[in-house]
């Protein structure tokens, strides 16, 4: 690949070198600002030689090279348009100022956590392979494998312990990262998550139990009884809790001398965070995130079918808008609360639909007859079928809209299908295929079945339609 020449062709059709603010790359696509993105040509851009697709999103413009490709895109536009390193996030925040106040809160929900995400993974992970361990009749008929064979049993204990320690001290993640996200010292913001979870207080989990059973302890102070009880595994409390601290962090330094800032500043913002965290924000934040836990998965548990075709039907185009984005804090909370709640049914509804983008994706390669755009369309929907829907999605199946509306289709129709047999997932990972080990271990059949289902609807209607339009032109 001529490089210079792409990178010379991209920046001219970019509205040339005045027209770009910022530039970064992530692992597959070009990131940049824009002054006007009215002067972008789309369509040339399209037939630049290894571009698979472009977005707009976020107060961002987005050209997709893929893997490798991207790096030797992005070096060479460096080069020519004279410009030094910038990051990811210093594009973001280019781009965050044009963006409307919801998307600002989505982003920055995200931007909390994306970072943590590997850590519930890893943990979700090895609880389903727990869960696998201990169930009984998943592997023999009225046997698990820690009764089959006894000796095994301190090493799946061991595993359990692993699993659960991202969701025990989880408001040390989320403390940790949301303060970083607000502008304050990520250590203070981790000291607040673990304050949330000392021992020295009452298991959160248990806190209806131990409240029914009169168990509660309190601190007395100024007059205010304070209860006794961590924040195990919740979500809410400790963003606002972070929040908070970060705010009175940054409001301190400016007043309290320098000589007196690292003494004074982390001491009282600290101490006052965490009066808050327990009197305020704690008790309303364990409800409010309790009440979207319940109330999802009763909305869920009761609307069934209808429930899941509506909300798989319109789950890629929530993904356009980045308001999926949010879903990964409701998840957490069902996840940390897997006993109440079963699991989430967002993941196994997202991995529905990532299916069924890859299936329609690959309908496109499957009818097309243009050479580059098969060879764009094939590795994007095998792409989408292991979790990863960017390119499928913007690159191919939403430029030929009857692709995009199959894979609304095949996702509304298996998601119906999942929800009527309450599929749920114990663990997050890869929506897709690859997203097998986190399911719960009574709904892997039915899960195998939905993405069946979701494949075979979406590539069939992909076709046809497909055809259909050729048919026409």
């Amino acid at each position: 690949m001529n490089f210079p020449k792409i990178a010379e062709q991209t920046i001219a059709k970019l509205g040339g070198k005045e027209n770009i603010t910022t530039l970064a790359h992530c692992a597959t696509r070009l990131r940049l600002t824009l002054a006007d993105e009215s002067k972008v040509d789309k369509e040339a851009i399209e037939n630049i030689e290894g571009v698979k697709g472009q977005f707009s999103t976020s107060g961002q413009y987005q050209i997709i090279f893929g893997s490798g490709t991207v790096n030797k895109v992005h070096a060479e536009m460096q080069k020519q348009m004279g410009i030094g390193d910038m990051s990811t996030s210093e594009v973001a925040a280019a781009g965050a100022a044009n963006q409307p106040l919801l998307q600002r809160l989505v982003k920055g929900l995200a931007d909390i956590f994306v970072p943590i995400i590997p850590a519930i993974v890893a943990g979700g992970l090895l609880m389903g392979l727990h869960s696998m361990l201990t169930s009984i009749g998943f592997f023999w008929e009225g046997h698990s494998v820690v009764t089959k064979y006894p000796g095994v049993a301190d090493l799946v204990d061991f595993i359990n312990t692993i699993a659960n320690a991202p969701f025990v001290f989880l408001p040390v993640l989320l403390g940790f990262s949301a303060t970083r996200k607000f502008g304050g010292n990520p250590f203070l913001g981790a000291a607040l998550g673990m304050l949330l979870v000392h021992p020295a207080l009452a298991d959160g989990w248990n806190y209806a139990k131990t409240l029914m059973e009169g168990k509660i302890t309190y601190w007395n102070v100024l007059g205010l009884e304070i209860e006794k009880v961590g924040y195990q595994g919740t979500v809410i409390p400790t963003i606002i809790s972070a929040w908070v601290l970060a705010t009175l962090e940054k409001g301190f330094r400016k007043f309290v001398p320098s000589y007196l800032d690292n003494l004074i500043t982390p001491m009282f913002s600290l101490f006052i965070a965490g009066f808050l965290a327990f009197t305020v924000i704690g008790p309303f934040g364990r409800e409010a995130g309790s009440l979207i836990s319940a109330g999802l998965t009763w909305l869920y548990d009761t609307l069934g079918v209808f429930g899941g075709a509506v909300f798989g039907t319109f789950y890629a185009p929530i993904v356009i808008t980045g308001m999926h984005q949010t879903f990964i804090a409701v998840e957490t909370q069902l996840l940390a609360e897997v006993a109440n709640t079963g699991g989430t049914f967002i993941f196994p509804i997202a991995a529905m639909s990532n299916i069924a983008q890859g299936a329609a994706c690959l309908g496109v390669a499957f009818t097309m007859k243009d050479a580059k755009v098969r060879g764009l369309a094939v590795p994007s929907g095998i792409s989408a079928l292991l979790g990863i829907t960017e390119p499928a999605m913007f690159g191919v199946n939403l430029r030929y809209r009857h692709a995009f509306i199959s894979a609304m289709i095949g996702s509304g129709l298996a998601s119906a299908f999942i929800a009527t047999f309450n599929v749920k997932a114990i663990a997050l990972g890869a929506a897709g295929i690859l997203g097998i080990p986190s399911i719960k271990p009574d709904s892997l059949a039915m899960y195998s079945v939905g993405m069946l289902i979701s494949f075979a609807v979406a590539f069939s209607l992909s076709v046809i339609l497909g055809k259909r339009a050729q048919a026409k032109a």
